[in-house]
């Protein structure tokens, strides 16, 4: 099972391919993709084989490397990923805004994968009993982390780096990359290039050097440097480099430069030179920081008493600069002094935490100066914090200088050798990043006298072979810089105002303010939740190039001293930079989830699917490592997988199409979704893979059973290794999918509770969800039942039924969700007339010969008033309110937080089916069965022998009623108009019932010839059984055809298939043992009771009727103001409410149910598209509103020809006419006309006299 196809899952992205560096330095960050990639795939690889090997031999060795390698690789990334927030995106977000935060996040989420990793080899460390599985434990863990770096790094392909391509010329390119270079720790950038240069084919490693040559400045020493870093790679290659990370120290302290090298430092700890000690310098560097530390804190002192702030920018960039020098200068200590001094004095002198470290002080010190505008601190308040901070970090530096000064250095001084004080020295120089470390020499050399400088250039020029001699002469460069006065104090403080303006900078225009109004802010506004930008300032001018602010001519000499605080502030004061730019809590969050509850919104319904899918995800986990043994759970996670990615496509697409253009096209987060939406790329894909070794696990499950037990072996033990290479992929799909999901509510969710009122997020919604077919409806509603609490339940079905609320969507709930039960269909169901109750029992109380009796006697008085006997009618019409009793008890017990899913509830109405089919055969047998003789054969009677004016007495006595609705009148009295057909239909039902067959019970034929079933409306198999007149039609609009009244299609339960003839509950397929489940159709809806063998036809849920089209988000949607299926090409149209729900103008059709096509005015009434047509043959205006039906200029230029020649009567000349026009609305007047007004504001001739 190796793993041959890691790297072509992630390649690089597409549109880079073929791009030069000479064309675009910036993609030398993509090199060190390229490099992750692989080193990720080999650290795989080797896990795997171990994993595999059945021996343990070796495994602590390997253990080792791969620590090693990983230790190295996190930091690597850690930097990468660093210079990106801090200098590249940062950068981008100048010209295109809101693409860094995304990435940004993603960073964070992914840095904290190889803790796992260094878990997992803690435990092989630890354990030696169960190598096997924990190394199994470790390949699934660098899989997790592997594909989501690599994912996270082909999306910066796609994304940002076209961008950056596109919005900077290749010099401007060259400088970010040379700022990245400049802001690493020397001693780890000398170790990064040539390690990414490894893993590169020789042309491409060509291409590096002449890219990286070309970018750093035209200084011969500085060339030579960065030469000498190139150089290292002549003795590396891509599989060789397995020392990676020795010596090697991290900033973070996560590994000791020295322990197994003690040896190394007896043989220098060895004093045999006498005179000048290097380590005296140090009492130099420490006067130095004492001195500027106590200027700065004397200045803002008195700008804190003057109240004159115009000085106080320069000083906070001073204190940026000490505050960074402090940061490296105390890691340098921690990590190199300090262990030799531990070792010298055999432990007994180590220093404490408050002695060694003033990391704490440090870190709010960084945290008050990368102080967030929008906090919005006032000037005074923030000085008056800032020189608390400062006396208190002065203070813990005093401490940790004095016991250098009397605890370190003398011991150092006494115990090593010069060589082994210098090599500490120049460790603690290549500590720092190049471009710090120049300001830092400058600096330093500029507070020394003649004497001292001598003394230290002497040092810096007798460094042995360990010092590489062109950064000696780099160093001595820049110091003779700072001591000769060719860097002046202003132009030190220029190159401080460069590197920190733009994190610590304040509006000039603020400076002129009272103390009390002015409040700390950025020269430049970024967006919400980003630090400020730790880089040279980069502006757009109009040609959409980069620029620095002191000058237009951008060259690469300007950035010899680029350097980014902000990296290190990543790698040293990670939790820092959380506290400093929290983003915004979400209900996904604890702190959230009462607030989401108390104020709950349409856009939560996002949220509800992202939990839902979370608990989904981690069944497929858990689901995925329960394969390999038990294989009966197979086809049951088959099933879940492909309904989870079925809906996680689903959900994709309505963001992509739906919600995110909805938020971009507010205006000001244009760009802030494109990352997410190629992460559902992406994650379809991953989805894709899984499948496929779902398929080869399915295939090799279905082969076990038919072969011999030597391949059956063998098959197991591929198996297994699927089933181990499934988990691995599940696990990490789980992850990309949380990660993406919490980005997405951190990042995306209060953008849209926030933009968006109410009403805009219910057309969000509605739109969404109008894209979803009912099939997919009936397997989401169930699923996210399951995974919700009872309120998170009621909140999501109130947001989606109010997103509905013009449509049949609750009718559709009701007819096939069985759990589904709310207040407002149960009073409706409780004042609906049963259609299904006898229409005689239900006038039975009105036909009573003592009502008729006493409404005649009161018709001949001529009495004005009701009959004083309402609690006898109440008590009659009883019956009548109970008639559907047995199905509002069924209703109203059911628990609507209870629901099953969809394959449950169909299969209990197949229970159901087969026990109503159970009878149909001695029903076929004993066709009189079917109908019975009326029961209320005294009705019957009275009805047959009842004069006009009974009947009339009776439906008076039912309109004079009151304790009746209108609907409940209405109902009633149609059943007494039409009482005596009923009773002739039912008496002649029950005599042709005595053996005879039911009419129509025999085969109808679209072709007889070719005996094609169906018929001129449908090619189905089977006919449909009337209970309104007890007949057999092939379809409802073939009974429509020939009878007087309508088919109820959804009170239809019988059929009868055209091969048995047998009549039967009505079903896709005949359940006769002859048929052998013949189909009666290729389509059928259980709802609308349709059939169907050769269209596309779906059923709208929100309509619930049967549409003819592919279905709803392929080539239809359900507008739900509308409530009407459009064509997806009518995305944009004239809404308005309901207006399907409507008659046709001309032929007054019903057009919500209507089969015809409709055609939409541009006024937004509807008709017919046939009417339409005949209509417009002779007239232009619509007959309901009256404004013109398209641009009719050129009708009217023909009225004014007319006109102009057309000659008006003496009399009438000069007289004018007061009018209206239909098209503008507008009164004015026109010239007197017996028939052709011209409307003076539009020129439109379609008005009217007033």
């Amino acid at each position: 099972m190796a793993s041959n196809d890691d790297e072509t899952a992630f390649p690089v992205a597409d549109s880079l391919v073929g791009v030069s560096l000479s064309e675009a330095p910036i993609l030398l960050l993509v090199c060190f993709h390229k490099a992750l990639r692989a080193e990720l795939a080999q650290l795989r690889r080797l896990a795997l084989e171990a994993s595999e090997s059945e021996s343990g031999s070796g495994c602590s060795e390997l253990v080792l490397v791969l620590r090693r390698r990983f230790e190295y690789l996190k930091l690597v990334y850690k930097y990468h990923c660093a210079a990106e927030d801090e200098i590249i995106f940062h950068a981008l977000d100048v010209h295109v805004k809101n693409v860094a935060c995304t990435y940004s996040l993603e960073h964070e989420s992914i840095g904290a994968l190889f803790d796992s990793i260094f878990h997992c080899l803690d435990l092989l460390v630890e354990d030696d009993n169960n190598i096997s599985n924990q190394f199994q434990e470790l390949v699934c863990c660098i899989c997790t982390i592997q594909t989501s770096i690599c994912q996270n790094m082909l999306k910066e392909e796609e994304q940002v780096f076209p961008l950056l391509m596109q919005q900077f010329s290749s010099k401007e390119q060259g400088s970010l990359v040379w700022q990245f270079i400049c802001s690493v720790p020397l001693m780890l950038i000398g170790e990064f290039l040539p390690w990414m240069i490894s893993f590169l084919s020789p042309k491409e490693q060509v291409d590096v050097t002449h890219c990286i040559k070309e970018i750093v400045p035209r200084e011969k020493s500085l060339q030579e440097v960065v030469i000498s870093w190139l150089g290292n790679n002549n003795q590396l290659s891509s599989g060789t480099y397995t020392r990676i990370g020795e010596g090697v120290q991290c900033p973070d302290g996560s590994k000791m430069l020295f322990g197994e090298n003690w040896n190394w430092i007896k043989e220098y700890c060895i004093q045999t030179n006498v005179g000048h000690n290097p380590i005296d310098c140090l009492n130099l560097w420490h006067s130095a920081i004492r001195k500027d530390l106590k200027e700065i804190l004397e200045e803002l002192c008195q700008i804190r008493s003057s109240s004159s702030f115009s000085n106080l920018d320069s000083i906070v960039l001073r204190l940026n600069f000490l505050a960074d020098v402090l940061s490296f200068y105390s890691n340098a200590l921690k990590k190199f002094f300090y262990p030799v001094l531990n070792q010298l004095a055999n432990g007994c002198l180590s220093p404490s935490d408050e002695q060694c470290s003033n990391g704490s002080h440090i870190e709010g010190l960084q945290l008050l100066l990368h102080h967030n505008a929008q906090n919005g601190m006032p000037l005074c308040k923030f000085l008056d914090k800032l020189c608390g901070e400062l006396e208190s970090f002065m203070l813990g530096v005093s401490k940790q200088f004095s016991f250098q000064e009397t605890e370190v250095m003398p011991i150092i001084s006494k115990n090593c050798s010069h060589e082994m004080q210098q090599r500490l020295l120049y460790m603690s120089l290549n500590i720092m990043p190049l471009g710090l470390l120049k300001c830092v020499i400058t600096w330093f050399s500029a507070q020394l006298s003649e004497d001292e400088s001598r003394s230290i250039l002497h040092s810096i020029k007798q460094g042995n072979s360990f010092v590489n001699k062109s950064f000696e002469s780099l160093l001595c460069k820049w110091f003779q810089m700072g001591y000769s006065g060719k860097t002046s104090v202003e132009k030190f403080r220029e190159d401080l105002q460069n590197i920190f303006k733009s994190k610590c900078s304040f509006l000039a225009e603020q400076m002129k303010e009272a103390s009390g109004s002015l409040s700390f802010d950025l020269s430049k506004q970024l967006p919400e939740g980003f630090s400020p930008m730790p880089t040279e300032p980069i502006s757009a001018n109009k040609d959409k190039k980069c620029s620095t602010s002191s000058s237009s001519h951008h060259t690469a000499e300007k950035y010899e001293t680029s350097y980014s605080s902000g990296i290190n502030l990543h790698i040293f004061f990670p939790g820092g930079i959380e506290l400093m730019h929290p983003f915004p809590k979400f209900p996904g969050d604890k702190s959230c989830s009462s607030s989401f509850i108390n104020e709950p919104k349409p856009m939560d319904l996002i949220f509800l699917f992202h939990k839902a899918l979370k608990k989904d995800l981690e069944y497929l986990v858990f689901g995925s490592a329960q394969l390999a043994e038990n294989v009966g759970l197979l086809m049951d996670f088959r099933r879940r997988f492909h309904l989870i990615r079925y809906l996680f496509q689903i959900h994709s697409d309505a963001e992509d199409e739906v919600a995110f253009p909805a938020l971009e096209a507010r205006g000001k987060v244009q760009n802030i979704s494109h990352s997410y939406t190629i992460d559902h790329k992406l994650e379809v894909e991953h989805f894709g893979r899984i499948s496929l070794i779902l398929d080869k696990i399915y295939e090799l499950h279905v082969s076990l059973s038919s072969v011999d037990s030597k391949i059956q072996d063998q098959k197991m033990v591929k198996h297994h290794q699927l089933c181990r290479k499934l988990y691995d992929m599940c696990r990490s799909m789980h992850k990309l999918l949380s990660n993406h999901i919490h980005r997405e509510e951190v990042e995306l969710w209060p953008l849209f509770r926030e933009r968006f009122s109410i009403e805009e997020q219910d057309k969000i919604i509605g739109r969404m969800l109008g894209r979803t077919r009912a099939e997919v409806l009936q397997d989401v509603i169930p699923w996210l039942m399951e995974s919700l609490t009872a309120e998170e339940q009621h909140i999501m079905m109130y947001f989606w039924r109010n997103a509905a609320k013009n449509t049949m969507f609750d009718e559709w709930l009701g007819e096939w969700w069985e759990g589904y039960d709310t207040e407002k269909m149960s009073k409706e169901s409780s004042i609906s007339p049963s259609l299904t109750a006898d229409p005689i029992e239900i006038i039975s109380t009105y036909l009573s010969k003592e009502v008729l009796d006493e409404e005649k006697g009161r018709t001949l008085s001529e009495k004005s008033s009701d009959f004083p006997q309402k609690d006898h009618v109440d008590a009659n019409i009883e019956p009548f309110r109970n008639c559907n009793v047995d199905d509002k008890e069924k209703v109203l017990n059911k628990d609507h937080n209870k629901c099953s899913k969809r394959t449950e509830l169909f299969g209990d109405n197949d229970k159901k089916r087969h026990n109503e089919v159970a009878g149909v055969t001695d029903q076929n047998d004993k066709m009189g069965q079917l109908f019975q003789v009326p029961k209320n054969s005294e009705h019957c009677e009275r009805l047959l022998t009842m004069s006009q004016d009974g009947l009339e007495a009776a439906i008076r006595r039912v309109s004079r009623d009151s304790s009746l609705d209108l609907q409940k009148q209405s109902y009633i009295i149609q059943n007494l108009l039409m009482s005596r057909w009923i009773v002739r239909q039912q008496i002649s039902h029950s005599v042709s019932s005595n053996g005879e067959d039911i009419p129509g019970q025999n085969p109808s034929y679209i072709d007889p010839l070719k005996l094609i079933l169906g018929c001129k409306h449908y090619k189905r198999n089977c006919k449909l059984f009337a209970a309104c007149c007890h007949h057999l039609y092939t379809c409802r609009r073939c009974h429509d055809e020939v009878t007087d009244h309508s088919m109820d299609r959804k009170s239809i339960t019988k059929m009868m298939c055209m091969k048995c003839l047998k009549i039967q509950p009505i079903g896709l397929t005949c359940y006769t043992v002859s048929c052998n489940n013949f189909s009666m159709a290729r389509y059928y809806c259980n709802i609308c009771k349709i059939f169907d063998d050769e269209r596309e036809i779906y059923h709208c849920p929100y309509c619930n009727l049967c549409r003819l089209g592919k279905g709803l988000g392929i080539d239809y949607f359900h507008c739900m103001n509308c409530n009407a299926c459009m064509s997806r090409s009518l995305r944009a149209h004239i809404c308005r409410e309901k207006c399907f729900e409507d008659n046709c103008p001309i032929c007054h059709e019903y057009i919500f149910t209507s089969s015809s096509p409709v055609k939409a005015l541009p006024c937004g009434h509807l008709m017919h598209s046939t009417c339409f047509q005949d209509y417009t043959c002779s007239h232009y205006t619509c007959p309901i509103c009256s404004k013109s039906l398209g641009d009719m200029q050129v009708y009217f230029n023909m009225l004014d020809a007319f006109l102009a020649e057309d000659k008006i009567p003496d009399e009438y000349a000069g007289k004018t006419q007061a009018i209206l026009c239909n098209d503008c609305e507008k009164r004015g007047v026109a010239t007197f006309h017996w028939l052709h007004r011209k409307c003076s504001y539009c020129g439109s001739y379609n008005t009217r006299l007033l």
